[in-house]
């Protein structure tokens, strides 16, 4: 299981916000590209990007973006507000490894389908669950659709994996929740990427044991509770 550290994108800054709410931010650093490449120097086998503003709606940081994906050498994984194939697309095309998808995708399944063949591998379907249900549009409203229902349109298609962030936790710096996350891998026909409430090394190793493919982790690197040593995590 590779650990793959978060820079999430508010108002032109890195932040860690607690549960998705702005207002909440317990990190703020000002150059999002400075912050990525300090990953990228430190060991980090992929950054995972987030627009927090284009999946609430509230602009872009698309200039942020661009400039990391142009300096920084390492894998980029890149999710918030894309809803087009042409966003995707275009994010592919300038230099992203992956796009993650989320909102459309739930209240699209053949958009995700279509969008998955014509891009191989590329695609992340993103799975935001509080209180057992899926949020979609930035974690303001939730999605009548089941988690199940959802995994199971999935099922033979070629994309990179799904994250499950944990809202219920997230942004806490109080632990995973071990159970719902190995109902959730149990359940899932594709590499599971773990994201929510990833404190400490001994929760990283929890995620290795459940079976999670990868881990994004963002205020416990900020906050130093986890170090760069622990890029791959093994049981």
């Amino acid at each position: 299981m590779i650990v793959i550290p978060a820079v999430d994108i508010l108002g032109g800054k890195v932040v860690t916000l607690v549960g998705g709410k702005p207002g909440t931010e317990k990190v703020s650093l000002p150059n999002p590209r400075e912050v990525a490449l300090d990953w990228e120097q430190k060991g980090a086998p992929m950054i995972h990007l987030v627009d927090l503003d284009s999946a609430m709606d509230r602009g872009d940081n698309f200039d942020a973006i661009t400039s990391i994906l142009a300096k920084v050498k390492v894998p980029v994984q890149i999710g918030g507000g894309i809803r087009t194939t042409e966003k995707a697309e275009t994010l592919l095309n300038l230099g992203a490894s992956r796009v993650v998808v989320g909102t459309k995708a739930v209240t699209d399944p053949d958009w995700l389908e279509e969008l998955a063949l014509s891009n191989r591998h590329k695609i992340v379907l993103a799975l935001d669950l509080k209180d057992g249900k899926v949020q979609v549009k930035g974690w303001r409203e939730s999605s009548s659709r089941s988690v199940k229902d959802i995994l199971d349109r999935t099922e033979g298609l070629p994309l990179a994996g799904v994250l499950h962030t944990n809202i219920n936790v997230e942004g806490q710096a109080a632990g995973i929740d071990a159970d719902s996350l190995a109902e959730f891998v149990a359940m899932c026909p594709h590499p599971v990427i773990a994201s929510g409430g990833i404190t400490t090394a001994d929760d990283l190793r929890k995620l290795e044991e459940i079976g999670a493919s990868s881990a994004i982790v963002g205020l416990a690197l900020y906050a130093g509770t986890i170090g760069p040593e622990v890029w791959s995590v093994k049981e």
